[in-house]
């Protein structure tokens, strides 16, 4: 089994986090961005919209991030991370939607603006950067409600649903915008589970640059 993308990729890293809570492990085949590796005729045949990361499992190929941690749980043995119930699974599904409707997006700006744009010589907008931050913050809030009742996004369970949104989570500490995370009082808690889960240690140690 591999995977095609990079450790510090946000997509990345959900089919990592599920690998790691599944006690399996595939070969993380790194693609140059920098390069346009993931434009180049050999990666788009196996991701015909150029993006990272793509799973091959002994020639079934899959994309896209959540497809691919639905399919990596239901393939791998180990703890279930999507609830049997129908109530629990359908509050996942809709967590995970959340998460890619009201929420990345507006972490992407951030990125954009505080990494990727000052790596390209741009200066970061910071009313951009604020703007987005209240998109956030209104997100934690509807979020910071549901766990105030539960310890996870589905529950009272770990799933998929906290998988995908932890590594964008993790993405507001590292622009220096993690304070939107610490003033909501129940997400807060939430990361702090979360967080300390050795699953999401195993995918943090892996993305954290070399030392020295």
């Amino acid at each position: 089994m591999k995977i095609y993308g990079l450790a510090m990729s946000t997509c990345t890293q959900r089919a990592l986090i599920v690998l790691a809570e599944k006690g399996s492990e595939a070969e993380l085949v790194p693609v140059d961005l920098m390069k346009g590796e993931h434009k180049q005729p050999a990666y788009l045949a196996r991701h015909p919209f150029g993006v990272i990361p793509v799973l091959d499992d002994d020639g079934f190929t899959v994309y896209e991030s959540r497809a691919i941690m639905r399919y990596l749980d239901q393939r791998l043995g180990g703890a279930p991370l999507t609830p049997s119930d129908p109530k629990a699974r359908a509050q996942m599904e809709q967590w995970i939607s959340v998460e890619q409707s009201y929420f990345s997006p507006h972490v992407l700006t951030i990125i954009h603006q505080r990494l990727l744009g000052p790596m390209r010589g741009a200066q970061p907008d910071e009313a951009v950067v604020d703007q987005a931050k209240g998109e956030i913050a209104k997100a934690f809030d509807v979020v910071g409600k549901a766990l105030a009742k539960q310890e996870y996004l589905a529950g009272e369970a770990f799933s998929l649903a906290d998988v995908s949104w932890m590594p964008y989570v993790q993405y507001l500490f590292v622009t220096g915008t993690g304070d939107v995370v610490t003033s909501n009082d129940h997400v807060n808690a939430w990361w702090k589970r979360v967080s300390a889960r050795p699953s999401w240690k195993r995918v943090a140690a892996q993305a954290a640059p070399p030392k020295g």
